[in-house]
């Protein structure tokens, strides 16, 4: 069973910049796609980015040019890397699971089965 840990969240001025982590355990962690996942007090749960077996990524048009996903599959670890972070950014950010092989991955949350727990990202000054 592939268990995620998410980590690098805090408090950040506006502008600033996080580098989000989500380690895997439990199953071999490069079958496996990988997205982000975000939700505000309130608000919906959003699909922010994804990254295949492949290294193909996805990213919704909110975050395009800001966020970076990336991984490195000796490490068990993806990577989200954010930049000029903005009070609308302020939400738990999720990392999710889907095991086998897709040609494109998708920022929607039905597809994926393995979830973490989350780290909390606060954008204020």
């Amino acid at each position: 069973q592939l268990q995620l840990v998410e980590s690098g969240g805090g408090l950040v001025q506006p502008g600033g910049s996080l580098r989000l982590s989500c380690e895997a355990s439990g199953d071999t962690f490069m079958y496996y796609t990988i997205g982000w996942f975000r939700q505000a007090p309130g608000k919906e749960r959003e699909g922010v980015s994804c990254i295949t077996q492949n290294d193909g990524t996805a990213y919704a048009d909110s975050v395009t040019g800001r966020f970076t996903i990336s991984r490195d599959n000796h490490k068990n670890t993806v990577y989200l890397q954010i930049n000029n972070l903005k009070p609308e950014d302020t939400a738990v950010y999720y990392c999710a699971a889907q095991r086998g092989y897709v040609q494109f991955c998708a920022i929607v949350a039905g597809p994926y089965d393995h979830w973490g727990q989350g780290t909390q990202v606060t954008v204020s000054s």
